[in-house]
């Protein structure tokens, strides 16, 4: 006799695809160089992003630094989050 599988509920489901962003914060702590690096090991993107980033954290104090899939926003936020930068990750609602 196979074994059934429960169904998904559509809401769940849709909300797990839903996208998400990645905020990245201004601090006190960190240099350029080290939040560089540190944005190019999460989300893969290259230096002149990177600093890019960088640059608007620091004269904006925050700056979206990745938008995807709830499991790869969290897995940047882990990364980022390695070195203790203040992150969060926001969801569309």
């Amino acid at each position: 006799m196979p074994i059934s599988l429960p169904d998904i509920d559509s809401s769940v489901e849709g909300a797990l695809a839903k996208p998400g962003r990645v905020i990245l914060y201004n601090d006190d702590w960190h240099s350029f160089d080290d939040v560089i690096g540190q944005l190019i090991k999460a989300t893969g993107c290259d230096e002149a992003t990177a600093e890019a980033h960088a640059w608007t954290v620091h004269t904006q104090g925050r700056a979206q630094v990745y938008e995807g899939a709830r499991a790869d926003c969290e897995r940047v936020a882990a990364v980022l989050r390695e070195i203790r930068l203040q992150v969060e990750v926001d969801w569309d609602d």
